[in-house]
């Protein structure tokens, strides 16, 4: 049975107000554990300190498997399986596997893209989300802190939500 964790939840109505609460949190010693927010906040990725995405590099590795996969099956198909002379044409047409190369690329980078990011954000169809408020998904903005992650005792970081124009407090077990 996996360990229950404990959150204390600032619920906030404003993204600016929530992006200051942010901020000032994270500069007094408490570690965040996430946000939940109904639309995107910009700024949120900075105030959190996450790093940027290294989707891009799986992109660029799918899409270099899908030429080297375009490529090997051209070449062996044209030019070691059934090598044919069709208008004058050399065994291995490069210019003619261009289109071929490029679909695959384009094919197998998008694919290998979605593939990773269901995988990595946890998405998978028999999942359960963790919904800390059933607000996050209406109207409302979430700070979820959890308490095993930091030093600061539960008062302080309630104090802290608080004073930084939390409508709301709460804790939760999951």
């Amino acid at each position: 049975m996996s360990e229950s964790k404990n959150y204390i939840l600032g619920v906030y109505e404003d993204e600016d107000v929530l992006l200051d609460a942010v901020k000032t949190v994270r500069a007094g010693g408490v570690k965040v554990d996430e946000v939940y927010s109904p639309f995107p906040v910009h700024g949120m990725d900075d105030a959190l300190g996450y790093k940027g995405s290294r989707l891009t590099i799986v992109a660029f590795l799918f899409g270099l498997l899908g030429t080297s996969l375009a490529l090997t099956m051209q070449i062996g198909m044209m030019g070691v399986d059934w090598p044919m002379i069709i208008g004058g044409k050399d065994f291995i047409p490069f210019p003619s596997f261009i289109p071929v190369t490029f679909e695959l690329t384009v094919l197998l980078a998008s694919f290998g893209m979605v593939g990773t990011f269901l995988v990595i954000s946890n998405l998978k169809p028999w999942g359960k989300p963790n919904l800390l408020d059933i607000r996050i998904t209406d109207d409302k903005h979430v700070v979820a802190v959890d308490l095993n992650k930091n030093s600061l005792s539960e008062d302080v970081i309630t104090k802290m939500f608080s004073d930084n124009g939390a409508i709301e407090v709460n804790k939760k077990t999951v």
